[in-house]
Parts: structure tokens; sequence; C-alpha cells
């Protein structure tokens, strides 16, 4: 069901609550598309990334081949959000080192600095690099699985790209500093011309800056080509954080295309479990009331669980049965 429900969507994002098991749904996703064909990049944004412990390789920042199939195939990518931020930094103060002058220099490295560890940065490296990922990725992939970090950050990551592009937008248009600026250093000979060639490739910078995160933001409000898909436990707080989730996913105009009920108790596999189930049974009531519009998948709790790369291979069967 889950599979038939996203085949249309080129980009899903895969979250919840911590612990749920989101890495492996996101990974069980991706390998069951590469082995129906498709080219398939699955990507985490969590900073406590569980990817690379679940496929047991190291994964970094650039994409790495998790499985081949016959005419498919499955590449992971960790975002490193000290890496990106450090990356980004490094050309901002690369350029702010030809367009400030010789005694503003010290004064400016310390702002930038203290602008590296300010809040938010972090999410806007992360943002910034799939951004990157959603822009070029189509030309390798056919389709991109997001492993996201927990709610909380999620919905401030989804958030973002509005925002940024707006902002980005107001740096554009507004001039004014610039000009000013540019006056200042009027009649200063080379100077000028090395402001005028740092300004002129800053202002590219947020140009494509712009672009993609304006890119993102369509992505991500385009029902025929994005899904979220929230994977839940059918237990109280889990629960709790579906509902309030969806809300606020809702809000931002990105459609959930399902939700996942994981590691569903059995109803035939003694007392212990079976009373288990009922009161996952009545948790789950709870959501479909809350949220009746929404399809819900569950997926059974499985023998191979007590692993995560045991629950992967369970639930890429599980998938594959349909």
């Amino acid at each position: 069901m889950l599979l038939k429900l996203l085949e249309s969507r080129r980009v899903v994002f895969v979250g919840g609550k911590g612990g749920v098991g989101k890495t492996s749904v996101a990974s069980a996703v991706g390998a069951s598309f590469a082995e129906a064909g498709d080219r398939v990049l699955v990507v985490s944004t969590d900073p406590a990334h569980n990817l690379g412990h679940l496929w047991s390789t190291e994964i970094g920042d650039r994409p790495r081949r998790l499985l081949t199939a016959d005419t498919g195939s499955l590449d992971g990518l960790e975002i490193d959000p000290e890496a990106t931020v450090s990356r980004h930094f490094a050309a901002v103060g690369a350029t702010m080192a030809e367009l400030v002058p010789e005694h503003m220099q010290d004064a400016a490295r310390r702002h930038l600095e203290l602008a590296r560890h300010a809040p938010g940065s972090h999410e806007s490296a992360i943002l910034d690099r799939i951004s990157e990922v959603v822009a070029d990725g189509f030309e390798t992939y056919d389709r991109i699985v997001f492993d996201t970090a927990p709610s909380g950050h999620t919905v401030r990551l989804m958030a973002l790209p509005g925002r940024l592009s707006t902002w980005t937008g107001e740096l554009l248009a507004n001039r004014d500093r610039s000009e000013k600026f540019a006056s200042a250093l009027h009649g200063l000979g080379g100077a000028r011309a090395r402001r005028e060639d740092a300004d002129s490739r800053l202002r590219a910078t947020l140009v494509r800056r712009q672009e993609r995160f304006e890119t993102l933001r369509r992505t991500l409000l385009d029902a025929d080509r994005t899904a979220f898909v929230i994977v839940f436990t059918a237990e109280a707080m889990p629960v709790a954080e579906t509902i309030e989730l969806h809300g606020h996913l809702d809000a931002l105009g990105i459609e959930v295309a399902s939700l996942v009920a994981n590691r569903r108790s059995p109803v035939d596999a003694g007392e212990l479990l079976a009373g288990r189930r009922q009161a996952e049974d009545r948790f789950l009531d709870r959501v479909r009331s809350a949220l009746p519009e929404v399809p819900i998948t569950e997926l059974p709790l499985l023998p191979s669980a007590a692993t995560q790369r045991g629950e992967l291979d369970g639930l890429i069967e599980q998938l594959r049965r349909g």
C-alpha cells in the first residue's frame, strides 16, 4: 500500500518522533524502489545519523552506493551540518575580506564567528544542502528519499525555505547600503574594482541561493511531486507528536501522503503481545479520528527487528508484498 501511495512522487520526506523506525522505513522505501528499477538517493538530515549504522558502512556528505539491483540502485548521503556551515562561512569570509576595509577586518571576523554559532545556523546549513540535493539530484536520480530528524527539528526545517527565500530576496532588493559603501570607496582605484568584482560575485551567490530555496519551496508544496510520510508507533507520545506534526505540515501547505504505524504487535503470539495489541488499537483509533483523511499503512513488529538491519530487511519484504 505504501509504495502504491508513493509511486508517482519523486521526493519523499519521512519524519516522526525519534526512535520509531524512520531510518528503517526510509531505507526500505528507497531499497524497494531501487529493486523495481529506479535510481534512488536516500538522504539523512538528522545530525545524529543512523543511516550508516543501519547499512553497516561509512556514509558521508557525498553519495555512497548502498545497493545495486538489476536495473536500479540505492545511494546514501548524510548531510553534515558542520561541514556545510564551514564551507558557507569560508566563502562568506573570503568575500568579506575583499569587501571590508583593512581596519575593519578583525571586527568583521568576530562578527562572522558569532554568526556561525548563532541559533539557526545549522538548520540553515542543512536546508542549503537539501536545496542543493533537490536542485541537482534529478540529473542522477529518479527519486530522493529524505530521512529527517525528529519532529520539532523537521518542522523548523520545513518552515525555512519560504522564509529564507523571502529574506534573500529582500537582501537583493535593498541596494542602499551597497551603494553607500561603493560611494565611500570611490576613488580608491584598484580597491574599487576589486570591491565591485566581489560585490558582483556576492550578488550572484545570493541569486543562486534564492533560486535554490524557491525551487525547494515549490517542490515541498507540489503534492504531485512530493510526499511526506509520518512514521509512528501506536503509543501515547508518538501518537501525540504525529497529530501535532501533521498540523504543522498542513499549516505550511505540505501534504502528508501516508501515516505508517510501525512495529504493530501480533494478536496471536501470547497474552502479553495480544494485550499490547489491544492498547495499540486504541491509540490507532485516536489517530484515525484525528486524521481521518490520511491513509495509514500498518507494518508489523518483526522477529528480525532486534537489530536495525534485521528490521530493514523485514520491512523491505513487507513492502514488496504490498
